[in-house]
């Protein structure tokens, strides 16, 4: 796979792709991460790239032309995606779409946001990564790349890794995991899981994955049409471990 990022900072970008599995995807050339920089494309001394909008208003924008030009000399796969707030939702089956095709660029934004020609007649959608506003599109771009790249066959050692993990094939989060030691300043793992009994541990973890979903995310439930009749009996025969529920911003 072949995925194309447009920055203003390409060391962002390409540093963090260069570590953990990221970086070892791309030295096994299961992922090649190709990033331009649009300042290479500025026709002044000063590699201007940016200008006040017209109307007036805060701030600057990136102009148009450097962008066309690095999109138009790099000729990258497509589709090209602007990181945005106001596109499309990432998420994990957004993830998955994406892995399956042969390639895909991204467009990161500063300042202000980028001259809304870019939108018209340049990029082929939007993407944004949550309902937050960040400095600029790498650290968005980063956490898609890292999302896809995962899923790509032979990156992971685990290839039952995103069917079983949170928002994979089974539509539930995780569930709780330990290891060693199997006593830890008197809280110890729960019996289960030490028995032995495979499909006993399969059963309590589904239980626990059931009831961690119900706790923090109702909504995926609903998703998947509501609990089973074997669900609703798995949650009686397992109760649920401790789940403390996530922090409320002050």
């Amino acid at each position: 796979m072949r995925i194309d990022v447009f920055t203003l900072f390409p060391a962002m970008v390409d540093g963090f792709t260069s570590q953990s599995l990221l970086g070892k995807a791309r030295d096994a050339g299961l992922v090649e991460v190709r990033c331009h920089d649009p300042r290479d494309h500025a026709t002044d001394v000063h590699r201007t790239v940016d200008d006040a909008p017209f109307g007036g208003g805060a701030g600057m924008l990136m102009r148009p032309e450097p962008i066309f030009d690095a999109v138009e000399t790099a000729q990258p796969p497509r589709p090209l995606l602007l990181l945005s707030p106001g596109g499309r939702k990432f998420d994990q089956g957004y993830a998955a779409e994406l892995s399956e095709l042969d390639g895909f660029s991204l467009l990161c934004g500063r300042y202000e946001g980028v001259d809304h020609r870019v939108r018209e007649h340049l990029v082929d959608g939007e993407i944004s990564v949550g309902d937050v506003v960040l400095a600029g599109g790498e650290v968005a771009a980063c956490l898609v790349i890292e999302a896809v790249t995962r899923l790509l066959p032979g990156v992971m050692g685990n290839e039952m890794g995103p069917v079983t993990e949170s928002f994979g094939g089974l539509g539930l989060l995780e569930e709780p995991q330990y290891t060693r030691p199997a006593e830890f300043r008197g809280w110890e793992v729960p019996d289960v899981l030490r028995s032995g009994n495979h499909a006993l541990i399969e059963r309590w973890r589904r239980a626990q994955a059931l009831h961690r979903t119900l706790r923090h995310r109702p909504d995926l439930i609903e998703a998947r049409g509501g609990l089973s009749i074997d669900e609703a009996r798995l949650l009686e025969e397992f109760p649920p471990i401790p789940y403390p529920l996530p922090a409320d911003p002050d």
